[in-house]
């Protein structure tokens, strides 16, 4: 899919391009190339004369060779967009190549994205774009919108975590934790703290590719105090991954807490059992052995006189057990 992107009375105006002829009527200040076929990047290739490198997706690249800048002045990024999905949060690789000095480019330059999936960040720029005039201005505001909103869009996503371990954190809690209840909570929890570290990645991230566009001295002034502060609003964010992390480290200690709770009431179940049955143990080991003159035998009622004997002496330790409140 190819989409442009042009201003049009300071709002940001979306085209999908279905032909090369189409391409031509439009400057655009952004061109979005979403799971893009090789027809739909020969079209780039011959209207901006753009190359879009093969390895541009590749994601065992070193992190030290995703900013960079061409020769011929093209500046090359390669960042991370989180994507928040209920079955699996991920990372998104997106290819930048911003170009500035190509004459059939518009006189702010173009911003090229290449991607393979839709990304919410880029649903939110073009629907804020869309509606507040004057937010987008060139190609380079474009970029550093974009990782403006993945901040944000990371924020909302941590303020979900907090509201997920606050229900988590209630229920553990009460104290009543079953060994199943005990897994589902582990699930959670082992989600959450996943998610907590894609963001954390994130936004390191993010916060090395606007330090790449401060250094280049791309940025006009405005543009670089926006950057400074998209970099103070990670800083900010680092403090609360952080947090996060602690407290999942918390609930998971206060989880296998109530584990081992739940195993040593079973083992003193079975202690408290054990002592109490040792002195109908010792009694019937007695009766049971061959004496000469054997009382079960020689008295009418010796073995109602055992039994019962057998009884009190398991009762008397029970009832001293829940005095003392063991039985409980």
């Amino acid at each position: 899919m190819l989409n442009i992107f042009s201003l049009a009375n300071g709002r940001l105006v979306q085209e999908e391009i279905e032909s090369l002829e189409e391409l031509k009527r439009f400057q655009p200040i952004w061109v979005d190339l979403q799971s893009s076929t090789p027809e739909e990047k020969r079209w780039v290739m011959q209207h901006y004369g753009l190359s879009i490198p093969a390895d541009v997706m590749d994601e065992d690249i070193e992190e030290s060779a995703r900013f960079y800048e061409e020769d011929n002045g093209e500046l090359h990024l390669r960042s991370d967009f989180l994507v928040d999905d209920d079955e699996e949060p991920r990372s998104v690789r997106v290819a930048f190549i911003l170009n500035q000095h190509n004459a059939e480019l518009a006189s702010c330059g173009v911003l090229f994205s290449i991607h393979d999936e839709d990304i919410p960040v880029f649903r939110l720029l073009r629907m804020r774009a869309r509606r507040a005039p004057g937010l987008i201005e060139d190609a380079k505001d474009v970029l550093l919108a974009l990782f403006d909103t993945d901040v944000e869009y990371s924020a909302d996503t941590l303020e979900g975590i907090y509201d997920d371990l606050k229900q988590v954190s209630e229920q553990v809690l009460e104290g009543s934790v079953t060994d199943d209840y005990a897994q589902t909570v582990l699930a959670d929890i082992a989600w959450q703290e996943d998610l907590n570290g894609r963001i954390r990645r994130n936004m390191l991230d993010t916060r090395r590719a606007v330090s790449f566009m401060m250094r280049s001295k791309m940025l006009g002034a405005e543009q670089f105090e926006d950057a400074r502060q998209i970099l103070r609003d990670i800083e900010s964010l680092d403090s609360h991954t952080q947090f996060l992390f602690d407290k999942i480290n918390f609930l998971m200690d206060a989880l296998v807490g109530f584990l081992n709770i739940n195993q040593n009431k079973i083992i003193k179940i079975f202690s408290v059992a054990s002592v109490a049955l040792l002195p109908p143990t010792l009694i019937a080991s007695v009766y049971g052995m061959n004496f000469r003159v054997m009382p079960e035998l020689e008295w009418k009622y010796g073995y109602v006189y055992v039994l019962l004997l057998m009884v009190a002496s398991a009762v008397g330790p029970m009832l001293y057990f829940r005095k003392r409140g063991w039985l409980k």
